[in-house]
């Protein structure tokens, strides 16, 4: 039999005799009598269950797993029950701090995004929240919050699947025994009213609103060499422009991490005179194309961003008479790609501009009014048929090398309106 004993100083001690018959006692403090009558009574049931060689009963069992670990503890040092090994706990904010600095394998700007995201499960769950305790309930929660915040679906959708890949790494590293955000997602809706094809004539007015020909160089890589802006275009170097050839090749920044650091896309007509003019104002000993500078001011430590050179893009359309548009920058390249998917097969426009036919088709083709002009006139033509050269064996020829077969089609039209005069002799020092 267990007793319960109140010391002068108001605390209660209770005390048994174990199988040793050694008297025992277990100091519980000052708290309330019923709650000590209730643990002496557990305690009894521990000893007599002991005694007799049985099994804990089921009540008695999930009782000791609701103890607090300060009672528990006490239990355990006068040998009633074994220690319970204590589960260390990791804090949301040191889990995802420890994987963004770990990721060394992407780039500064990817860990940047990261980071967003991570600020927003702590902005959210709180810094100390333990990861462990995240459910799948507080996972769905998450997602009405960002819904919340009023980000577009395509951000949310973006940032629920950074969620995702943070949780399971947390699974695989046993911190969590499953990802509470497997099965929590959103879709990524377009809103068709962002995008905006840029005319030729637009384009013609926002070259003669540029203050310069850096400017100029900027606007007519993007639209008309489809480049990305800040990154291809401010990375464009002299020695990447094979003038004889009428080709140029284009370092992606934003494609290196899948294996695809550079392609070699045509100088097309539209684009041959605006870096003609770029390389006869050019500097003495001039690297890049456009000045140096405003790659140094667009590239910081977390990767590139193009916030300035979006301010000043905003009035030179302004100041060309027209509207500004969301997404500046990325309507002179779907403009451009849905102009070049208009007269090529759809795998070598894809090869030119660096991305794939499914991100061609979601994200940067167009329907246009020449489209209808040209359909109500009955002179549309199939245009999206693959090429396969009758002397290339069968899965050898790539998308890089097709569009440039000597004597073919692709060929022909960009050497219209080139120049004469040949080029392979001004490089500059």
């Amino acid at each position: 039999m267990a007793s319960i004993t109140k010391q002068p100083n108001g605390g209660f001690t209770i005390q048994f005799v174990g199988l040793d018959r050694k008297r025992r006692s277990i100091r519980l403090g000052a708290i309330d009598l019923k709650a000590v009558e209730l643990i002496n009574v557990h305690v009894e049931q521990i000893v007599d269950a002991k005694k007799a060689g049985v099994p804990f009963h089921a009540s008695l069992t999930r009782w000791l797993a609701g103890l607090p670990d300060s009672l528990h503890d006490k239990l355990s040092q006068v040998g009633l029950i074994d220690r319970r090994e204590r589960v260390k706990v990791v804090t949301l904010r040191s889990f995802l701090d420890a994987f963004i600095e770990r990721r060394k394998d992407v780039k500064p700007a990817t860990r940047e995004i990261w980071r967003q995201t991570a600020n927003n499960l702590t902005n959210h769950f709180g810094n100390d929240k333990d990861i462990a305790a995240i459910d799948e309930a507080a996972a769905l929660d998450f997602k009405q919050y960002l819904v919340d915040q009023s980000l577009a679906s395509t951000t949310v959708a973006k940032r629920l699947q950074t969620v995702r890949s943070f949780f399971h790494d947390a699974r695989r590293r046993k911190v969590i025994p499953a990802n509470p955000f497997a099965e929590v997602s959103a879709k990524s809706r377009i809103n068709l009213d962002q995008r905006r094809f840029v005319t030729r004539e637009e384009t013609a007015r926002l070259l003669d609103a540029c203050p310069n020909h850096h400017w100029r160089t900027i606007v007519g890589l993007s639209r008309y060499g489809g480049l990305r802006c800040p990154s291809e275009v401010l990375s464009l170097c002299w020695q990447d422009i094979d003038w004889d050839k009428g080709r140029m090749t284009v370092q992606s920044p934003k494609t290196e991490c899948h294996g695809k650091a550079s392609r070699v896309i045509p100088i097309f007509p539209e684009l041959r005179p605006i870096l003609e003019e770029a390389f006869e104002l050019a500097a003495e000993g001039a690297v890049t194309v456009v000045d140096d500078r405003y790659r140094r001011s667009s590239k910081g430590p977390s990767g590139w961003r193009n916030c300035n050179l979006r301010t000043s893009f905003h009035k030179i359309i302004t100041r060309a008479g027209l509207n500004p548009w969301p997404k500046l920058f990325h309507a002179l390249r779907s403009s451009r790609e849905t102009e070049l998917a208009a007269d090529y097969p759809i795998h070598v426009v894809t090869a030119w501009l660096g991305n794939t036919p499914t991100i061609a088709l979601r994200h940067y083709l167009l329907t246009t009014d020449a489209d209808f002009e040209r359909a109500s006139r009955g002179d549309g033509k199939a245009v999206q048929k693959a090429v396969q050269h009758d002397d290339a064996p069968r899965g050898t020829d790539s998308p890089d090398e097709s569009p440039f077969a000597e004597n073919s089609a692709e060929c022909e039209a960009v050497r219209m309106g080139a120049d004469q005069e040949s080029w392979g002799t001004r490089i500059r020092t």
